[in-house]
């Protein structure tokens, strides 16, 4: 069944035509293999290397220091697998949040397999980060703090610029932030934010899934992580997506070329969702900070209901969102972000996700405030959720 509404755009985004339109010409008679020194080969290298300058406009940074990569993922593991293999000679620290995305921890887990030691940094109720705990875990020995610029779950912005700056006058640390739901959404001009590596995904802002890049000042030394090809001046081998990086260089110019409208309308769906499913049913919280948060994203946590039957009951009515639960070998476990905010876990079972988009209307939200109350007065009257 296809969506009536489509909540869900912190998952992923539909392809803005302008967007296929782009590619469509990478994608059937502009075929070439950049590496390739015919003229069929040297157009798409010309498209790659626009793409390259265009990308780096949007960031504010030479283009030098554009990695392109197949996502948020990819680009999250290089940062920090690529900057600890590197780096080992001046330390074996790393310090994270305990609310990064699975990109993240599951790269510090594997470090620490590798004989690294990994810090994770709490944060408060509301999901933020303080510049205080942060000095407070840095050593000599610190070689890397990941903290990402907003969070895909409770759409919390960080301070990311405050938390460079206290990490530039406590250590020789590099600072990476995963901009994959920021950018497009909130400002990451990555001279104002301060930071040496940043992660994003195309196929969050309207582009294609399967690309991204990782923005590496120059200066930083990171060691590669895929190994084959000089593609990407040594850094990252394969051939290149060409109709992909297209893609998401259109994806950034519209995003940029839209801003305002995007913003104002944003946030007054947002705002409208809140406010409106606050009013309307007892017993809900509104996870995340309450003002600074991403434009798009609204976070709720509901009492006494399973947020996995909400999904479905949502999505039999037409409504795409998201929980922060995730059913894994069939047992129900509440979502890390949840529960790093101090919540229990049988309330944190309780998360709903909804994050709007630029094709979202008053009557899509309207539609999800008429039906929701519904849902949830019945999902607790047939199977309240207990502490047990």
């Amino acid at each position: 069944m296809v969506p009536v509404v489509y909540l869900d755009h912190s998952a992923t985004t539909p392809l803005d035509p302008e967007v296929l339109q782009a590619m469509m010409p990478y994608l059937t008679d502009e075929f070439g293999n950049a590496s390739s020194v015919y003229g069929l080969g040297q157009r798409a290298r010309q498209a790659i290397d626009e793409a390259r300058d265009q990308v780096a406009v949007f960031y504010g940074i030479p283009a030098k220091e554009v990695i392109f990569t197949s996502g948020g993922t990819e680009g999250d593991n290089l940062a920090l697998r690529g900057v600890a293999s590197r780096n080992a000679d001046r330390g074996k620290h790393i310090v994270i949040s305990s609310i990064e995305h699975d990109a993240v921890l599951r790269s510090a887990e594997a470090l620490e397999h590798d004989g690294f030691e990994v810090t994770r940094l709490p944060v408060d109720r509301e999901g933020v980060v303080r510049p205080g705990v942060l000095r407070a875990a840095l050593r000599p020995d610190t070689i890397l703090v990941s903290i990402m610029h907003a969070n895909n779950e409770i759409g919390t912005i960080e301070p990311i610029a405050d938390l460079v700056r206290v990490t530039r006058e406590h250590s020789a640390a590099y600072f990476h932030t995963d901009a994959v739901q920021s950018t497009g959404k909130i400002p990451t001009g990555v001279d104002d934010l301060g930071v040496d590596l940043l992660s994003m995904s195309a196929h969050k802002l309207h582009g294609p899934k399967g690309v991204g890049c990782l923005i590496v000042r120059t200066g930083v030394r990171i060691e590669p992580q895929i190994l084959g090809g000089g593609h990407e001046r040594n850094r990252r081998a394969g051939t290149e997506n060409v109709a992909g990086i297209v893609g998401l260089t259109a994806a950034l110019r519209i995003a940029r070329r839209d801003w305002d409208q995007n913003t104002a309308q944003l946030t007054a769906l947002r705002n409208r969702l809140i406010e409106g499913i606050l009013a309307t049913i007892p017993g809900t919280a509104l996870t995340g900070h309450p003002t600074d948060r991403l434009p798009h994203h609204a976070s709720f946590l509901f009492e006494g209901v399973e947020g996995e039957s909400l999904l479905l009951q949502l999505d039999m009515e037409g409504i795409a969102a998201s929980s922060g639960s995730a059913c894994t070998s069939g047992s129900l476990e509440p979502s890390h972000v949840i529960l790093a905010l101090g919540y229990p876990r049988e309330r944190a079972l309780g998360s709903l996700r909804l994050s709007v988009g630029k094709g979202n209307t008053n009557a899509d939200v309207d539609l999800l405030l008429d039906r929701l109350p519904t849902m949830v007065s019945r999902l607790r009257t047939m199977a309240p959720i207990s502490a047990a």
